[in-house]
């Protein structure tokens, strides 16, 4: 439903107010309130939808095309989804895996299984046959929405997922004109169409399963987590939006993320829509160009922005002063922490800083920069108002100042909203993240004596080489400081005199040639930006990282690659 709202019309940087001025004080007087009776769909997006021109989303398809759509829009849509899924026999608490690209059929569905009650389980189309066939079985999910890439990838293992009884498949206006619909399928647009947009039948309660996520699997294989109907609607509205993302309901966000990472549902729905801001979604689905984007940014009204550290890495290899940024007022990086040289090159060029922030499937923004307190280039920020943060040693205590030990969310006596309910099915995993008051993210840091978190690694990252202990981040900050690297990831490498050493995998920066000179030249400059012993004592230069679908660098596979090549060389 196209609207004339002015917002979509401004090219002027606003003169907003932060929603936080005084981080003490949000902290002192946040407070978590929690109804019985609580739906994202029927009590925000229906709330935003009274006023039937407020837009919810600028759209932007893969010819440049561009749509908008009101809140009214996604309301109505959203309760004909949930009609439509119910007449084909899906019930509340189903699991209903959602496969698509930025197209908005993926918001209508995500709204509709919630007024529904059903479980909504966002994947990213990046995902193999036998990934859908691993989610399906574990999740015994009932059907999956996606686009006609998705249904063939279904039909390679449809016969090993018995679960699944609908397959619907989306309308995406990049498909032929009268394409046919795959075999075993049902058409999105006829059945949604055809359905009321009207939903009063029913409500559901605060803890209520909504959504699933599979985890990144950056350590092992993906684990179920799963969110009630409270837990990340409410926790990113009021945390993670309101704080970090700074939304206003005059703002046009845009994120980066693909929609079947969590941090979509941080930033594509809860965080901006939860305050009522409006979404600027491009339907982008080629490798991340940084020039493109850029134009985008200038092209368009966007005032916040959250993009991962990859794409602020390369976003910065471009010449900033090109682009004028007249409406962007705000940015945020998540994913990985980024690097402080990043944050400074991006303030050089655009005058805007990079609020940093830290978080996890299982959570909503647990620690962040936030506007109006002191930036310290490359820590994680202070604790989220809403949440106790510590950092704790084996035995579940709380260590001093710049001691490295566990980052750990206090659940005792009271349990934070933005929390996650469970790794569901899963109990083995729930045993591990908890320890006493304490649930264990899995991730290492110290706290520096002002309150100020610093990210070490992945608590299985972590290098012990000689007796000492080396943080992988630490060494890869140092190493894309060099003109030389666009990107590096860094791993423990078996030594037989130290046990471990520090092996590092660099990209090389364009008009740069791998040589033996060229790495002892980036051996050198780690020398001299941080201790000598954390120098990487092997260099590989790589065109390209292993990565899990979210992005994040998988270590643990260039760690077994170490691994089997010390091996084989006996």
């Amino acid at each position: 439903m196209a609207t004339d709202t002015p917002q979509a019309q401004q090219n002027v940087k606003p003169n907003i107010q932060p929603n936080m001025t005084n981080y003490q004080q949000a902290r002192r007087d946040f407070s978590w309130e929690v109804t019985d009776e609580y739906n994202f769909a029927l009590d925000t997006i229906a709330e935003w939808a009274k006023d039937p021109q407020k837009l919810a989303m600028l759209w932007i398809g893969q010819d440049g095309s561009e749509a908008q759509f009101t809140f009214a829009y996604f309301d109505q849509q959203g309760s004909r989804v949930a009609h439509a899924l119910e007449d084909l026999g899906i019930q509340k608490g189903d699991r209903v895996l959602l496969m698509a690209p930025r197209l908005p059929q993926w918001w209508e569905a995500v709204l509709g299984m919630m007024k529904l009650g059903a479980i909504a389980i966002p994947c990213t189309t990046l995902l193999t046959a036998k990934d859908i066939q691993y989610r399906a079985e574990l999740a015994e999910a009932v059907a999956l929405i996606t686009d006609r890439s998705g249904a063939a990838k279904l039909a390679q293992v449809r016969e090993n997922c018995p679960t699944i009884k609908v397959a619907i498949v989306i309308d995406d206006p990049a498909d032929p004109p009268d394409a046919p619909l795959p075999a075993d399928t049902i058409s999105y647009r006829a059945v949604v169409d055809a359905a009321s947009p009207e939903w009063t039948e029913r409500r559901t309660r605060s803890s209520d399963p909504s959504l699933i996520y599979f985890t990144s699997g950056t350590v092992g294989y993906p684990k179920m987590v799963l969110h009630t109907q409270v837990s990340y609607p409410i926790g990113h509205t009021r945390v993670t939006g309101r704080y970090w993302l700074d939304q206003h309901p005059t703002d046009l966000h845009w994120n980066l993320s693909e929609m079947g990472w969590a941090k979509a549902a941080w930033s594509n729905l809860f965080g901006p829509w939860g305050n009522g801001a409006a979404m600027f979604i491009q339907d982008a689905r080629g490798k991340f160009n940084a020039k493109e984007t850029l134009e985008m940014l200038a092209r368009y009204p966007i005032t916040t922005f959250c993009a991962p550290p990859t794409a602020y890495r390369l976003l910065v290899q471009e010449d900033l002063s090109q682009y004028k940024l007249r409406a962007l007022r705000h940015c945020v990086g998540a994913g990985e922490p980024l690097n402080p040289e990043v944050i400074e090159a991006w303030q050089r060029g655009t005058g805007l800083t990079i609020y940093d922030g830290y978080g996890q499937t299982e959570t909503v923004l647990l620690c962040g920069n936030f506007p109006g307190e002191e930036i310290r280039p490359g820590s994680m920020g202070k604790p989220s108002p809403g949440f106790e943060l510590a950092i704790i040693d084996n035995d579940g205590n709380e260590v001093g100042p710049n001691q490295e030990g566990d980052i750990a969310v206090r659940v005792k006596p009271a349990r934070p909203l933005g929390m996650f309910k469970e790794y569901w099915r899963n109990p083995e995993a729930m045993e591990r993240s908890f320890k006493g008051d304490w649930y264990i993210t899995g991730d290492r840091a110290y706290r520096d004596p002002d309150g100020y978190f610093w990210f070490v690694g992945r608590a299985d990252d972590v290098i012990i080489s000689a007796g000492y202990r080396i943080g992988p981040f630490e060494v890869e900050s140092a190493l894309v400081e060099h003109p030389a690297v666009v990107e590096a990831a860094v791993v423990a490498s078996p030594d037989a005199t130290r046990g471990e050493i520090v092996k590092a995998f660099v990209i090389p920066a364009p008009g740069y040639t791998p040589s033996g000179e060229l790495a002892t030249e980036l051996q050198n400059h780690v020398k001299s930006v941080t201790a000598p012993y954390k120098y990487p004592r092997e260099i590989e230069f790589v065109t390209e990282l292993p990565k899990t679908i979210s992005g994040k660098i998988r270590r643990v596979e260039l760690r077994e690659r170490e691994r089997q090549r010390k091996l084989s060389q006996g």
